[in-house]
């Protein structure tokens, strides 16, 4: 097979088919979805090539047969119908409250002049500029108007952190999008697409015809690549690459598809450079995100393999948003599973890939305290020694690795401090790709955490003390629940040594204070 051009940045479909790139074709998607309806919204993480399917829909609308010849659309479409098309995009910087209405006026005034429209409103608010637009450019093609909107929620996103300024661009944005229902007799179809998905009522009450088609399973695959497409589409490309490490690092991504996606950036980056690296998760700060876990005093701990109701990945909003959402949404957790629980359906939330388990647990733990070393450093000389069962040299690096970090995520009730401590081991092993289960469930109960490492199984249960005195009795405490509730049980089959941890941490001292390892079968030992 040849080798085409990789479609790297592009998002114009024009462009695309017209200089040899390499194009996944989604128009049998297109079109279902178009024959079943015509008001839609999606929602995908940023960089899932959104803008570029907003652009092949406007594309076939306005009849640009020859850049569809040789999909599977072309032969299923009549040509000799076309639509003016509306496309409103939101790029630019939101952080004012004119800049809204500047950015969607010199939006509108464009589509005029592609249409040879004179400005009939020299003045005058978007959302009236945008009322006379729909009803000028169906009297005058004598065909109703499609509206596409790409990055919806831009507006808001940039701001969330001046919650003031989110909700007056909100605001502002509600009455906007309220014109195109209200100009239902102008329209003729309607797609929007965005990373969040806000609820209709606090800003698509006036437009709240849209059919929402995010977790759709039938649309799940509308935009990022399967790997049915990698190994076809992309075949000339897969030499001199571990296939099955493509797969580990980039796919994962679940829409409650049969199906699971690749990231198109990561994927036409790896093609581009031959190299593994986290492409897609570079583009992005999640400082937000950071700062909205240590609002709540949340860890990515507690986050991942969480079990959620649908509500809650959907819930989202500027005075409202849950950190399952927020993960979710932007693309840092998937569905990895779901079921009903009576007339709920509940999915199973967690990394999509090893890209995002490795990038965002790196990056965390360089945001609690940027001036340590590489985190992922600190993660590996801990997997080493527990490695090499130097369990004095593990308490110590763990002591010095803890102390390092400033104590910022957890606040002060003490229900909290045995996971603050737990939570920081856990991200130093996820960063280096470890097999780490936080909250590992036996018949019994669950253990704070497991590590499978070195051909070994590691049971670690943390207690809190107020006192070094209290050390002895805690760390007895701690090797007897694991005993007790069998959590070494479920690890026997794999016929792979197996040492219980237990780790006493001080209420003041805020460190580790003590460790004792106690081999399943031997005697107890003291570190």
């Amino acid at each position: 097979m040849t080798r085409q051009r990789l479609p790297i940045g592009i998002q114009d479909f024009d462009r695309l088919r017209n200089t040899g790139s390499y194009y996944v074709d989604k128009t049998p998607l297109i079109q279902d979805m178009i024959a079943r309806g015509d008001h839609w919204f999606l929602s995908r993480s940023r960089r899932f090539g959104k803008s570029l399917l907003v652009d092949t829909v406007g594309a076939l609308f306005a009849g640009r047969e020859s850049l569809f010849r040789g999909l599977d659309i072309h032969d299923h479409w009549d040509w000799s119908i076309t639509h003016p098309v509306l496309r409103l995009s939101f790029g630019g910087k939101y952080n004012e409250p004119e800049e809204i209405e500047g950015d969607i006026i010199e939006q509108l005034e464009s589509v005029e002049r592609a249409y040879d429209l004179a400005p009939a409103l020299t003045s005058g608010t978007g959302p009236r500029r945008l009322r006379n637009l729909l009803d000028r450019l169906h009297h005058q093609t004598g065909r109703r108007v499609v509206v596409l909107v790409d990055e919806y929620d831009k507006p808001i996103l940039d701001v969330l952190e001046y919650p003031e300024q989110a909700r007056a661009n909100r605001e502002y944005l509600r009455g906007f999008y309220g014109i195109i229902k209200d100009s239902a007799a102008h329209v003729r179809f309607v797609f929007v697409t965005g990373v969040s998905m806000f609820s209709k009522v606090s800003l698509f009450s006036g437009l709240n015809n849209l059919k929402d088609i995010s977790l759709d399973p039938r649309y799940a695959t509308i935009c990022g690549y399967t790997d049915t497409d990698i190994d076809t589409v992309f075949a000339p490309e897969l030499e001199g690459l571990d296939r099955e490490a493509i797969r580990t690092w980039y796919n994962g991504y679940n829409w409650r598809g049969t199906e699971r996606v690749y990231n198109p950036f990561d994927v036409l980056l790896l093609f581009d450079e031959r190299e593994f690296k986290p492409h897609w998760f570079e583009t992005g700060s999640p400082n937000f995100l950071f700062e909205t876990l240590k609002k709540i005093s949340v860890s990515l701990k507690e986050l991942e393999n969480r079990t959620v109701d649908r509500s809650l990945i959907s819930k989202f909003d500027v005075e409202d948003i849950s950190p399952e959402a927020l993960l979710f949404q932007t693309g840092y957790l998937t569905i990895t599973d779901e079921k009903q629980e009576g007339h709920r359906t509940v999915y199973r939330l967690d990394y999509p890939n090893q890209e995002v388990q490795l990038s965002l647990n790196d990056e965390l733990l360089a945001y609690l305290n940027p001036t340590n070393r590489v985190p992922s450093e600190e993660g590996e000389t801990l997997r080493t020694l527990l490695e090499e069962n130097d369990f004095r040299g593990f308490a110590e690096t763990l002591k010095a690795y803890l102390a390092s970090i400033p104590y910022q995520w957890h606040n002060s009730d003490q229900a909290h401090y045995e996971a603050w401590y737990a939570s920081l081991l856990h991200m130093g092993f996820r960063a280096i790709g470890v097999d780490v289960r936080a909250a590992e469930f036996s018949s019994h109960g669950r253990a704070d955490m497991v590590v499978l490492t070195g051909g070994q199984v590691f049971i670690f249960e943390f207690k809190m003390v107020a006192t070094a005195g209290e050390n002895e009795a805690a760390l007895e405490t701690a090797l007897a629940q694991i005993r007790n509730k069998g959590y070494a049980e479920k690890y026997r089959d794999r016929q792979e040594p197996i040492h219980l941890i237990a780790i006493a941490c001080g209420r003041d001292t805020r460190n580790l204070l003590d460790i004792r390892v106690e081999p399943v079968s031997f005697c107890n030992e003291l570190i």
